[in-house]
């Protein structure tokens, strides 16, 4: 047994030798993959909202006559069509006195826009 002991303290003592313990290497760092360089992406171009389409300005002026016309009392509107060209209205359909008629191409011409009118209405008796 004394040889048991004489070699286990022999097997501890060469253990425990001068030199330290080797250190385990460390695990290499994973190494990041190059990325490649991508250009940020251009700004998307602002799209413009359709616009909505503008009036006719002739059709606006029409408009207005006709409106006019039918506030206007002693005129039955309602046979009269307007057109318009360029501040030129006509007016076309027909009129029960050569009064209306005169008075529908009165209140025509007093219109804001209104730089001419060709009274084209007919007198009939009765309409």
């Amino acid at each position: 047994m004394k040889k048991l002991i004489a070699a286990v303290l022999l097997l501890g003592a060469a253990a425990c030798g001068d030199q330290p313990a080797p250190k385990p290497a460390p695990a290499p760092a994973p190494q990041a993959l190059p990325q490649p360089i991508t250009p940020a992406p251009a700004p998307a171009p602002q799209a413009k909202a359709p616009e909505a389409p503008k009036p006719d300005p002739n059709q606006e002026l029409a408009a207005r006559v006709k409106k006019a016309l039918e506030g206007a009392a002693k005129i039955q509107a309602a046979g009269i069509d307007v057109t318009a060209a360029d501040g030129k209205v006509s007016l076309w359909g027909t009129a029960a006195t050569a009064a209306e008629r005169k008075r529908a191409a009165s209140v025509a011409s007093r219109v804001d826009g209104v730089r001419s009118v060709d009274n084209q209405i007919k007198v009939v008796k009765g309409s």
